[in-house]
């Protein structure tokens, strides 16, 4: 069976397809078929003025209708898509009409969904369930609007949250002390007496450090490398860190920022190392939709 899910950020949009099959035992084994990303970069134009501007709300359309030619051409069939749209669509003030649009003129149907929502989503890999039980974990996703949260300790969910910190609204500087300090006191008061925490990063910043760091797969990246790239990449240019660290143009200005939030949340975490299993809220999406379709039947 073939699923897609679409997660419309605030930097980009992404259309991953999976192919799912069972295992001896019948558990799901999803194996990407497809990831398209195309920059969009909403959450500039809303970040600053609050709506998204009638040029990109063409380009949303192009997107989707391209989204779902891709979908009929692996075919996938629209009961089985979950799309969802994330920080910059919570913000827009006319997210409600783009979403009309997009439904009248492609059939997929967008749901904006919360904070609390995507973090929830994001864990749906249960990435820490494969690890040290002794540990807890925190997932870390970063985005262009919003940081999302989720703690894992021995096995049991602690919390799950979402802050308005993200990589676009630090380049808008639209993020104030204050905003810092909520997340540094909430992490401190929440990882109080759990011993060592081991970090889990999803994103697509966070994906080409690793990447960068030629660290082998399953491998932690240390929380000094992060710092390392954050000095090295912050004393180059923008056309720098094109050329020489092979970065797309929507990608070299924001990992910059990026690297700021992931390194504060771990030092504020004592976490001195970060897991970057390469999954993000579509791939959440996904399994999710996979549970919801084929829910476990209890015994």
């Amino acid at each position: 069976m073939r699923l897609a899910a679409i997660d419309i950020g605030s930097n980009a949009a992404r259309l991953l397809i999976s192919e799912v099959v069972l295992d001896g035992p019948g558990r799901p084994i999803f194996n990407k078929v497809n990831l398209i990303r195309v920059p969009l970069r909403l959450g500039f134009d809303v970040f600053e003025h609050g709506e998204i501007p009638k040029a990109k709300i063409g380009m949303i359309l192009q997107t989707m209708k391209a989204y779902r030619h891709l979908m009929n051409a692996y075919g996938v069939e629209l009961t089985h898509l979950k799309a969802c749209a994330t920080s910059a669509m919570r913000d827009a003030s006319n997210a409600e009409e783009i979403i009309r649009k997009v439904k009248m003129e492609t059939g997929i149907d967008i749901e904006v969904i919360s904070g609390g929502d995507e973090a929830a989503y994001i864990q749906e890999s249960h990435v820490a369930e494969t690890m040290d039980s002794q540990n807890s974990y925190l997932y870390i996703d970063v985005g262009g609007g919003s940081t999302e949260l989720t703690l894992y300790s021995r096995g049991k969910m602690l919390f799950k949250n979402s802050f308005n910190i993200g990589t676009i609204r630090l380049l808008k500087n639209s993020v104030t002390d204050a905003a810092w300090d909520e997340l540094k006191d909430y992490i401190k008061k929440n990882i109080k007496d759990l011993g060592k925490v081991v970090a889990i990063g999803s994103g697509g910043n966070i994906n080409k450090i690793f990447s960068l760091s030629k660290k082998k797969d399953g491998k932690p990246v240390p929380l000094e490398l992060l710092r390392d790239y954050h000095k090295e990449l912050t004393a180059v240019s923008m056309e720098d860190r094109i050329n020489k660290y092979k970065l797309r143009e929507d990608r070299a200005d924001v990992i910059v920022p990026a690297l700021l939030i992931y390194i504060n949340i771990m030092r504020w975490a004592e976490a001195d190392e970060i897991y970057v299993p390469k999954i993000g809220l579509a791939d959440g999406l996904i399994q999710h939709l996979w549970y919801e379709m084929n829910p476990v039947k209890s015994t």
